[in-house]
């Protein structure tokens, strides 16, 4: 009877390639693969750009749920970073000095970290978001994109982020200046005796004090958003000295 003969043995495994030889696994042990920084790094911008816009939506609409996803993502980006830090930490080399990576894992989650606790304001202070806060919210998430961009390059073309570094530091300059604008608004006095003044209900003393109490809940918020700003800073900062050295 002709075709295959069958058997009882069994069929010899596939490989998936060719064997790795001992002098190979020699090498492996002794100079390990250097880590992609590069990419796990993106990862973190990657959150980070997201957890912002997240903020503008939330500073839209007041939406709470809105509030609850930028929650999340800060806690997506504490998994991201404890990642990161273990794999440097482990790491027999690096394609950058550590402690350029190291100060890079952490102020990019530093802004994640601020993003969540500007939510936190807003919900523990009872504020309604205002046309100010929208807008400082949503200059630092330009600010954010640019440092996702600038890092996205530095694998392949580290000068090429000259441009985003740049707009990361301008998106600090524009919310200092919405923020003193913000505050010359608030402090205005024929403004506040006007809000004063349409409070219901209320003898005098116990308007202007209510008045009192809601200047200071935003100028809190404001200063909130103001170090914010300075956060997406100090990660642009981070950039520019990984930037010179490649």
């Amino acid at each position: 009877m002709s075709g295959t003969s069958t058997s009882g043995k069994a069929a010899a495994p596939v490989s998936d390639g060719p064997p790795v030889s001992l002098l190979t696994k020699i090498l492996n042990n002794v100079f390990p693969k250097v880590p992609d920084f590069f990419s796990l790094l993106n990862d973190q911008c990657e959150v980070v750009a997201e957890s912002m816009e997240t903020l503008v939506a939330f500073m839209e609409t007041g939406d709470a749920q809105k509030g609850i996803t930028v929650r999340e993502l800060e806690k997506r980006g504490d998994e991201i970073k404890a990642r990161n830090l273990a794999i440097l930490a482990k790491a027999f080399a690096t394609p950058l000095d550590r402690e350029d990576i190291y100060r890079a894992i952490t102020s990019i989650d530093e802004i994640a970290n601020y993003a969540k606790t500007t939510v936190r304001e807003v919900e523990a202070l009872q504020l309604t978001p205002d046309p100010y806060m929208l807008e400082m919210a949503k200059i630092m998430s330009e600010g954010t994109t640019a440092l996702k961009r600038g890092y996205s390059k530095l694998s392949f073309d580290p000068l090429g982020a000259v441009e985003d570094e740049r707009a990361v530091h301008q998106s600090e300059y524009t919310v200092e200046t919405c923020y003193r604008k913000a505050l010359a608004a608030l402090l205005d006095a024929d403004s506040n005796a006007r809000q004063a003044e349409g409070i219901q209900g209320q003898e005098t003393e116990a308007r202007l004090m209510m008045q009192t109490i809601t200047l200071f809940k935003h100028r809190e918020l404001y200063r909130h958003m103001s170090n914010l700003g300075d956060r997406v800073a100090a990660a642009g900062s981070v950039l520019y000295d990984i930037m010179v050295q490649l």
